[in-house]
């Protein structure tokens, strides 16, 4: 069974339409990018799946079910921007996830601060903009769930820290899981990906694993998606 799969599926803000018969799966344990231009379509996407958007048509399902309350126990959701209390301790916030994620585990969300020399008495609110988002990636990635979905992952982050939050992303999630990053970093991401999907103006161009690109087309996942954006 898909952990991630769509038919059909259709949502319009208003008279904008942001995804027009939107039909994909992905299977446990692939590592997919999900690629396209700014306003492609990408965090309405990663919305309905989080179920924090209804879709006007078609269909979307998370490990078999619509997004809802019985999936979020599943997912584990990085938002675009920081979403966490800015009042709140790292400690506060490991607490605060461990009482609502039973999947959570907090040693492995210690032992990623340590790393990255983040202070669990710090205050969110005393942090660097990178900072607060490393917090919030490493939080997300403390869970077990069956489907990540990182939605700019490593967009604020400095380069310098961005192979390690890679190599986090690679080594902490469950291997019968799934992970979505929506990204325009390519360069950065592409040496984690099994999978892509391109997305433009809310339709899919194609999914491809990134092996048949390099074989099929003789370039790099960067490179096609260059010139395929292409303005």
């Amino acid at each position: 069974m898909s952990i991630l799969e769509s038919k059909g599926l259709v949502k319009r803000f208003g008279a904008t339409t942001a995804l027009d018969g939107v039909t994909f799966a992905i299977e446990p344990g692939r590592i997919v990018g999900l690629l396209g231009p700014n306003g492609s379509g990408k965090t309405t996407l990663i919305k309905l799946a989080n179920g924090l958007l209804v879709p006007t048509a078609g269909e979307i399902w998370v490990d078999g079910q619509a997004p809802g309350k019985e999936t979020h126990a599943a997912v584990s959701y990085l938002p675009e921007r920081t979403s966490l209390p800015l009042w709140m301790t790292v400690k506060e916030l490991q607490t605060f996830y461990h009482d609502f994620y039973a999947d959570f585990q907090v040693e492995r969300s210690e032992e990623m601060l340590d790393r990255l020399e983040i202070s669990p008495k710090q205050r969110m609110k005393q942090m660097s903009k990178g900072t607060r988002e490393k917090v919030q990636l490493i939080l997300t990635m403390s869970r077990q769930a069956k489907l990540y979905l990182l939605d700019e992952p490593i967009g604020g982050v400095d380069p310098a820290a961005r192979d390690y939050i890679l190599d986090t992303i690679i080594r902490n999630y469950n291997p019968e899981a799934a992970v979505v990053i929506s990204t325009h970093l390519i360069a950065d991401i592409e040496k984690v990906l099994d999978e892509v999907i391109f997305i433009d103006r809310g339709q899919i161009l194609f999914q491809s694993s990134v092996d048949s690109i390099r074989e099929e087309k003789g370039m790099s996942v960067d490179a096609l998606f260059r010139e395929v954006y292409r303005c």
